[in-house]
């Protein structure tokens, strides 16, 4: 195994698992989640050569992962299977109420991918506007109407998700 492989099995052993939960919060769906990771991955072995600041693959690595979720969106809903609505099987992490996970996530997966992809950067990722918008390809103004617009789907969801209760 040369150091070029060794390397990047050393970084995707380290990380797969954060961006598998960024994947996620980006498809809802724990199996997509894993497709997504996996050919972001694929992608950066591809690329890893030309890598050249190993100190910003994690910004690099999401970025392909949000493109490759935002690509795949794009392509349209019948290319893909859904076996199940139900909810994959994970543990939940510690801390808050896993009925008030679910009720955000179930909300979260409604709204557009590009306000989803904006949400989960700047809230989940805790990216700032200016990174965001570099992943995203777009300018910052775009970002934070992106997100604003997101927040008021994402709270309109929940309040009609309280109401049905």
């Amino acid at each position: 195994m040369s150091d070029r492989d060794a390397a990047f099995q050393e970084y995707f052993a380290a990380r797969s698992d954060a961006m598998r939960g960024t994947a996620y919060l980006l498809c809802g769906d724990w199996h997509r989640a894993e497709d997504l990771v996996q050919q972001a991955f694929t992608k950066l072995y591809l690329a890893w050569r030309r890598v050249e600041r190993h100190e910003a693959l994690d910004a690099y690595t999401r970025q392909i992962l949000v493109r490759t979720f935002l690509s795949e969106r794009r392509r349209g809903w019948f290319r893909f299977e859904s076996a199940t609505d139900d909810v994959a099987d994970a543990a939940a992490p510690p801390g808050g109420y896993p009925e008030e996970r679910m009720v955000l996530l179930e909300a979260l997966a409604k709204v557009p991918p590009k306000q989803r992809a904006c949400l989960v950067l700047r809230y989940w990722e805790d990216m700032s506007v200016e990174k965001t918008a570099v992943v995203l390809k777009c300018s910052e103004g775009t970002v934070k109407s992106q997100a604003a617009r997101g927040l008021q789907t994402l709270r309109g969801l929940l309040s009609e998700q309280e109401r049905v209760r």
